[in-house]
């Protein structure tokens, strides 16, 4: 057989490479980012092994698996976003944490997860009290809400399905995630509106409820995976901008 010639061409630019971890659990987050980020975008997807219940010691356990994981990534791309995609366990692994294990396999990527990602959401709309929703038990939900005030948000009002199965999460129904959300709006101090609710957690879904939601309770309502998308999106835009701004 003849060996044939060809040439090499730089990956384009236009065309950004976006890795997404993805908890082995998960049935919900790969497909709702297809739908939210640009169709431009390259997806690249790598799982994590975790433990289908989900407590504090489950999702501690992830970070020493989190290097292991980016690694099967392929190592030849040029990330410019690599997403963890877990709240529950990027609260309790921490943020700079996560962001040191999977820079330290690709160094020059863009990091985030969903905790930092509605953070830098909720600033862009300068929504200080917030409505929060969890499917987590009772330890999980509370170190979410820390996390949020300690970072100066107020959690004005909350509550949780206090389900510890992820693949129960993933089966919420759309009605029961809508009813939820209205108790929450329920229990808000009289005087002290809403500046926005965060439904919690990669694996609800709630791709197609977000408009009708934001729409009965008046203010912005974020998911995990909304949030994902919006701040995948804003890192790529910025680090678009000071590619240029080097040139």
């Amino acid at each position: 057989m003849q060996t044939l010639p060809f040439t090499l061409s730089d990956d384009n630019p236009d065309h950004p490479a976006i890795g997404l971890v993805v908890l082995q659990s998960d049935e919900t987050m790969e497909h709702e980012l297809r739908h939210w980020l640009p169709d431009h975008y390259r997806l690249f997807h790598t799982r994590i092994t975790n433990s289908q219940t989900i407590d504090a010691n489950s999702l501690q356990a992830m970070e020493e698996q989190l290097p292991v994981s980016v690694s099967l990534l392929p190592k030849h791309t040029d990330f410019r976003v690599i997403a963890y995609g877990c709240t529950s366990a990027a609260t309790v692994i921490g943020e700079a944490a996560v962001s040191s294990a999977i820079q330290g396999v690709f160094a020059n990527s863009l990091v985030t997860n969903p905790v930092t990602a509605v953070k830098a959401k909720f600033d862009s709309i300068e929504a200080k009290n917030i409505g929060l929703l969890t499917p987590y038990e009772p330890q999980v939900s509370k170190a979410l809400r820390v996390n949020l005030e300690n970072s100066g948000f107020t959690i004005t009002s909350s509550g949780t399905f206090n389900e510890m199965q992820d693949h129960k999460v993933a089966r919420i129904s759309r009605q029961s995630i809508l009813d939820a959300m209205q108790q929450i709006a329920n229990l808000q101090p009289k005087g002290q509106p809403l500046d926005a609710l965060f439904a919690s957690c990669t694996s609800l879904r709630t791709y197609d409820l977000l408009e009708e939601a934001s729409d009965i309770m008046s203010c912005p309502v974020v998911s995990s995976n909304s949030a994902l998308a919006w701040h995948i999106e804003a890192l790529i835009n910025s680090r678009t901008a000071s590619d240029e701004l080097a040139v």
